[in-house]
């Protein structure tokens, strides 16, 4: 399937992972309440956006769902007398807009489905809960050997996906998970590709990939059922979490911090990247890699959620990967990911900002180390270590692995050659992605940096320099202009009158870079002779031009009597007939 080609029926275009962003620019109050008008735009585009209208009470209602998290938001008080005084709402808007700050910049809460409905309610509109139901009850209808225990809700991070508590008719003690999703906007496999690669899953055997019992997909959806673990994931492990509680109240404030032991850290992670070298070799696309994808079993690390990248669902840690554009391969964001999950196994929380400063002291010196070959920013810059350069590295090389399990996973050559296709489609579309931020971060450091008061000072003497050395110049070309000027006017009058019969030459200075002026007018043969002496110049005099010089001598030869005489007819005088 070509890159841009018309999407297949089910496709969703939206990607749920490109953040919000919202801006309040206006308040109006409406009898006994106030309205703020709050601009939100989708990821750097600023075509993509739209307003809409909220009241306090749509704040107080969203910052109560969101205390599941137990995290203390910013939300200004409630205030009964005199909260429609001008000073006030200004105060308040001030409030609400760092309130917003908080929730769209906050990873887990941006993604959550209550933040997105309230900044995005055309998008989510949806009761996806509701539409998994009935893509469930119509399974049952043709697999009636199992039931649904209860659905379990919010569990995980997708807005898009939801799991369910199952069993089976044989064996009713025994408690499955089966989790429905939407087709997502990197679906690029023909919808008979798909089936057969979902179908495929189930057949794939590896000590650290978790057991799929059944699995299926049509146009618009795909539907995975698995053994439910009471233990949880490893990220349960990590915040002691318990597996059915909600995504937000596990993972967003956790009551403890504390990082896993060193040799938890070497084994787990060598599980891991053992696995996921056998997914590239493989030529399967992964790129879901977190620690709430990875379930333990005893001191096993098995990896979750295969499905993900054929059904085209955007990765959890896309928003951080996508600001840098060396991470263009799915190999890259595997390891990208890994970073992620390293950090949070040593330190029991995600790093707060990518890339990372500087490390809090770590167990071992060989955990900063793979620590820094991922998530500092010369890292971002020369690109992600390959899976074999970490494997070899000291904190995972003498790591002894017991399990003889061996591995099998059997994918046709035209499926493979399909998943190959769709991978580079998933590649292209993050690199087009990374270029439109890598543009909109540049524009909007040049427009801070031309915006800065520092620059503005810089400006203004520029153009103080500027506009004194246009007066200078214009002063200048005016006064060569006036002296031009002189020295024409010179050039026909400041020589002293001579008579005819001894003419002196006027002063020329400067007459080499302008042209000569034009001659005088003829002076009358009656005039009386004047002195011939010629004042004291400063420079000597040049010779008078030969066109000059013949006008002057005509004027001294010049004989009256050499004229015509003319007869005059006099037809003034009236006529009498």
């Amino acid at each position: 399937m070509a890159f841009m080609e018309k999407p297949p029926a089910g496709k969703v275009l939206l990607d749920d992972t490109v953040p919000l962003t919202a801006q309040i620019e206006a308040s109006q109050s409406l009898h006994s309440h106030t309205e703020y008008i709050i601009r939100v735009q989708r990821g750097v585009s600023a075509e993509n956006s739209w307003q809409i209208v909220r009241r306090y009470s749509d704040f107080d209602l969203l910052n109560n769902s969101l205390q599941i998290s137990t995290l203390s938001l910013p939300l200004p008080p409630k205030k009964l007398i005199g909260n429609m005084e001008r000073e006030f709402i200004a105060e308040r808007q001030k409030g609400l807009q760092a309130y917003l700050d908080v929730i769209t910049t906050h990873h887990i809460l941006s993604n959550c489905e209550l933040v997105k409905k309230f900044l995005d309610p055309n998008s989510y509109s949806v009761n996806y809960t509701e539409i998994a139901l009935q893509h469930v009850s119509m399974f049952f209808r043709s697999e009636p050997k199992w039931e649904v225990v209860e659905p379990l809700k919010d569990i995980g991070w997708r807005i898009r996906k939801k799991y369910f508590l199952m069993k089976t008719k044989n064996q009713p003690k025994e408690r499955l998970m089966l989790s429905w999703a939407d087709l997502g906007p990197d679906k690029y496999l023909s919808d008979k590709d798909l089936q057969y690669a979902v179908k495929l899953l189930s057949s794939c055997s590896h000590p650290y990939i978790y057991k799929i019992t059944f699995a299926t997909a049509n146009e618009s959806s795909a539907l995975v059922i698995r053994p439910f673990s009471e233990k949880g994931t490893l990220k349960d492990l990590i915040y002691k979490a318990k597996p059915k509680d909600p995504f937000l109240k596990k993972y967003c404030n956790p009551k403890k911090i504390q990082g896993l032991e060193l040799q938890q850290i070497k084994t787990y992670g060598r599980q891991i990247l053992e696995v996921l070298k056998f997914l590239h070799e493989k030529g399967f696309p992964y790129g879901h890699l977190h620690s709430a994808n990875v379930m333990l079993d005893g001191d096993t690390c098995k990896l979750l959620d295969l499905e993900n990248s054929l059904l085209g669902l955007p990765s959890f840690y896309r928003s951080y990967f996508s600001q840098f554009r060396k991470i263009n391969t799915l190999e890259g964001v595997d390891v990208h990911c890994f970073g992620h999950l390293l950090y949070e196994m040593t330190y029991g929380r995600p790093p707060d900002t990518i890339p990372v400063d500087s490390f809090p002291p770590a167990p071992s010196v060989f955990v900063a180390s793979v620590l820094e070959s991922i998530l500092t920013c010369e890292a971002m810059k020369n690109g992600m270590p390959t899976v074999s350069r970490l494997l070899q590295m000291p904190l995972f090389s003498d790591v002894l692995l017991t399990n003889s399990e061996k591995p099998q996973f059997k994918i046709p050559t035209k499926l493979k050659e399909a998943l190959k296709i769709s991978k580079e489609c998933i590649e292209k579309r993050l690199t087009e992605e990374q270029k439109l931020i890598h543009q909109h971060r540049r524009l909007t450091r040049a427009q801070s940096h031309h915006g800065s008061e520092e620059e503005k000072k810089k400006r203004k003497i520029l153009a103080r320099k500027k506009s004194k050395r246009s007066a200078y110049e214009s002063g200048e070309e005016h006064s060569a202009k006036y002296s031009n000027s002189n020295n024409s006017a010179g050039s026909g009058a400041s020589s002293p009158l001579t008579s005819p019969s001894s003419p002196t030459p006027p002063s020329t200075a400067g007459a080499s870079l302008i042209p000569p002026a034009p001659p005088p007018p003829p002076l009358p043969p009656a005039a009386p002779p004047l002195s011939t002496e010629v004042p004291a110049q400063p420079s000597p005099q040049p010779q008078v031009s030969a066109s000059r010089g013949a006008l002057l001598s005509s004027i001294q030869n010049f004989q009256k009597g050499t004229l015509k005489k003319t007869q005059t007819c006099d037809y003034s005088a009236p006529r009498i007939s």
